[in-house]
């Protein structure tokens, strides 16, 4: 997964969830070096009996901002919803030279 074009990850979720399975793997794949690279990381683990749903929060370099409803996406979605926006800006980063 493409993390150097992401900026702030906000993500909301119930760990004892199955439905929140999206939630925990995506954050698993953030790299440990991620904060001190500058990406904000923000976590929110929701109590046991809530049914509200798991949510992450994606901005990017540019300022496009992604919201992603997590209960109902595997995280081969996730990572494919995030990573397309990503090769886009590493497309433009290419093409400018930089």
């Amino acid at each position: 997964m493409l993390t150097r074009f992401l900026t702030d990850v906000r993500i909301t979720f119930n760990p004892f969830s199955a439905r929140s399975k999206s939630a925990r793997l995506f954050l698993s794949l953030i790299p440990p070096n991620a904060r001190t690279e500058g990406m904000k990381v923000e976590a929110k683990m929701l109590p046991r009996t809530s049914q509200e749903p798991a949510n992450l929060a994606v901005k990017f370099k540019d300022g496009k901002e992604m919201n992603l409803d997590l209960s109902k996406m595997r995280i081969t979605d996730v990572m494919e919803e995030v990573d397309r926006h990503s090769r886009t800006l590493a497309r433009k980063e290419e093409l400018l030279g930089n």
